[in-house]
């Protein structure tokens, strides 16, 4: 399809059903975003007036429910696919190059005939494209460009993924148009870890990639991390009377990987000093059993991070089973239980060097006193700085939002809905 026939068919209602998958079913949220992908479309068209067919991509964002920071320990973890996400409008070519401006930043460009790593690129979205890209040649599958302009809704440290988000969006244009979609949701979530690993440079697990890319809510049991095990749970949060609402606390997010990467790094020196690569591969008993010893090898923040990943591990299948049996007081419970081990031991609701500043400790502390005992806080994922999550009662949602607003800044505190599928192409 052509600009202007996507433009016609928005306005005349041939992708709403889609829209309506992705978005939720409100009639302002709807003309919200129908002028959304016409303004991308507008854009598009303005710096590439020469294109031909195009398509249109969305990936969404993601909200981890339970499992903080055990993923990248191949443990266990449950979240969902959120309705904000980053959509594209692309056209393919094969000139040998990847052009994508994404909204409010400067146009990348990346040869495919140069994909090696490049160190000045870390940290930026231009070394995650040349990472996935590098990685689908490696497969054996040939690639010949494309232009695109991106606009997302998941703002950067925003904790609800936008790497993974941007990521998956990209591994979803390059498998559907040159491989037929054959690489599949799990393998794209692979290649968009690989390429944030490698390319970019931060030390992250495979939850964020994998739940943008299968969507929905999940349970994933990374433990074969060649192969996890997905689980799709069936709980609707809006029917039991709750929302998820997650609020921005407006923290410094810079110069923040390395404090994400030694919580993977202790959790792993804590491994091997036990034979094993990753906590997942270490029992419990074992841990506690050579605690006097270890103390002498690792240091007790690495000794407490540990002890909160067996404990989440385990907690996050007792969350699974909570919402299977429609428990929501055990559930509530449970993730209060991950909201304090997250502070008391994995020890990420700030970063020490910095003390004086303390936004998410100050959210989870107003949430608590807002919610009076109804629902759950905790630390929303990465932590230092960033966001909390809450489940709020849905007649409580108003008036929570508003003071979240008050303290942090308007629009700070979103209601978010689980979206159902992962990385997607819209089509006629």
């Amino acid at each position: 399809m052509v600009i202007n026939e996507f433009i016609n068919r928005i306005s005349s209602g041939a992708f709403d059903e889609q829209f309506r998958m992705l978005y939720g079913s409100s009639e302002k949220v709807m003309l919200k975003q129908k002028a959304r992908y016409l303004s991308a479309a507008e854009n598009f068209s303005r710096l590439y007036p020469e294109c031909g067919d195009i398509g249109v991509f969305s990936a969404p964002g993601r909200t981890e429910i339970g499992g903080n920071h055990t993923d990248h320990q191949n443990g266990c973890v449950i979240a969902a696919a959120v309705d904000i996400d980053v959509i594209a409008i692309v056209s393919f070519h094969d000139e040998g190059v990847i052009r994508i401006k994404s909204e409010g930043f400067p146009k990348d460009e990346i040869s495919l005939d140069d994909l090696s790593v490049h160190d000045e690129e870390k940290g930026t979205s231009a070394s995650i494209i040349r990472g996935i890209a590098s990685k689908f040649i490696q497969s054996g599958i040939k690639i010949g460009g494309f232009d695109a302009y991106t606009t997302s809704e998941v703002i950067s440290g925003s904790g609800l993924s936008s790497s993974a988000a941007f990521e998956v969006l990209i591994g979803t244009i390059i498998d559907r148009y040159y491989n037929n979609g054959r690489m599949g949701a799990v393998e794209i979530a692979k290649i968009g870890q690989y390429a944030e690993n490698v390319y970019f440079g931060k030390a992250s697990g495979l939850m964020d990639q994998m739940v943008s890319s299968v969507g929905g809510f999940v349970f994933i049991d990374f433990k074969n991390s060649t192969e996890p095990y997905i689980v799709p749970i069936r709980y609707d949060f809006e029917s039991s009377g709750y929302c998820i609402c997650i609020t921005d606390t407006k923290g410094d997010h810079s110069e923040l990987s390395g404090e994400y990467s030694s919580v993977a790094a202790e959790m792993k020196h804590v491994a091997v000093e036990l034979g094993g690569k990753v906590l997942s591969d270490v029992e419990e008993e074992m841990f506690y059993e050579k605690l006097p010893e270890l103390r002498k090898l690792c240091n007790d923040r690495e000794i407490l991070r540990a002890a909160h990943f067996f404990d989440e591990n385990k907690r996050a299948g007792l969350e699974k089973e909570a919402l299977e049996c429609g428990n929501t007081e055990e559930f509530f419970s449970l993730v209060n239980e991950s909201g304090d081990s997250s502070a008391n031991l994995l020890q990420n609701l700030f970063v020490p060097q910095k003390p004086e500043f303390q936004e998410i400790p100050i959210a989870i502390m107003l949430s608590k006193r807002a919610l009076n005992g109804c629902g759950a806080v905790r630390v929303h994922g990465g932590g230092f700085a960033g966001t909390i999550q809450a489940f709020v009662p849905v007649y409580m949602a108003e008036a929570y939002s508003a003071e979240m607003n008050r303290i942090f800044g308007e629009k700070s505190c979103i209601i978010l809905n689980i979206r159902p599928v992962g990385g997607f192409e819209l089509t006629i």
